[in-house]
């Protein structure tokens, strides 16, 4: 088995705002899908409000990310699959639920 991480960034989610609810209805009965088959590991959002910190190996602390890189914004959920075939269904399931594309990828 390998966990699959399953993500958008919140700039893909272009949702009119009578859709919201719907959105978050249908994406929440996905994720307790995923829970009754036993493949959810977790799953979120990134706090967007919230700014970013660069820690350091030294422990030094600086405000902001990687100057160089795109902010991580969006949402995402980690299963556990046996197979990529099933991470491509759920990760289908999981973009017609939020109205939008996912991005696959395998972590470890």
């Amino acid at each position: 088995m390998a966990m699959y991480l399953i993500s958008f960034p919140s700039a893909a989610m272009v949702v009119p705002a009578d859709e919201m609810q719907a959105v978050g209805r249908d994406a929440n009965t996905v994720i307790d899908e995923a829970k009754a088959a036993g493949v959810y590991v977790f799953a979120g959002g990134i706090e967007e409000s919230v700014p970013p910190v660069l820690v350091s190996a030294g422990g030094d602390v600086a405000e902001g990310g990687y100057s160089w890189a795109p902010p991580l914004t969006g949402g995402f959920t980690v299963l556990e699959l046996p197979s990529r075939e099933e991470a491509i269904a759920w990760a289908a399931r999981i973009a017609k639920a939020c109205r939008c594309d996912q991005e696959l990828r395998v972590i470890f």
